[in-house]
């Protein structure tokens, strides 16, 4: 087989730290901090004269992580900030959570939004679509019984 495991999602952040603050308010674990840059890391992504701050957060089970990235040069480009759901790419990230509202509460306050209005999907799941820093679209779902 050629795939292992998935190992992170790559997200480019404008605020390092509220997005960190973000993840790791929802739960997820702070694994590293690390700065990049030079003529290696330049042929990695094909730009010239990186310069980059990440941070790897990752689920509590330990097989989910998220890489967050903050450009300093050469600078981000942006799509359409707060892209609706249905625009072309990667829109979302889906997390399962414990008492959905209480985690909605905690993560307003650090900027996030509701994209629509708490549902129930049958006798199944509680779901959401939370708005956090920089846009960052995440899925809450809560499965029930």
């Amino acid at each position: 087989m050629a795939i292992q495991r998935m190992d992170n999602v790559g997200i480019v952040v404008d605020d390092l730290p509220a997005a960190i603050a973000f993840f790791l308010e929802l739960g997820l674990e702070l694994e590293g901090e690390a700065s990049v840059g030079g003529p290696g890391v330049d042929r990695l992504v094909g730009l010239d004269g990186v310069q980059a701050d990440l941070a790897v957060v990752r689920t509590p089970d330990g097989h989910g992580r998220l890489e967050l990235t903050k450009f300093h040069t050469p600078p981000a480009t942006t799509a359409e900030p707060n892209a609706p759901v249905n625009t072309l790419g990667i829109r979302r990230i889906m997390f399962a959570v414990e008492d959905i509202e209480g985690v909605i509460a905690r993560l307003r306050a650090h900027g996030a939004e509701l994209v629509g209005e708490l549902e129930q999907y049958e006798d199944s799941y509680r779901l959401c679509y939370v708005r956090g820093p920089g846009g960052i679209l995440v899925a809450l779902a809560e499965e029930l019984g």
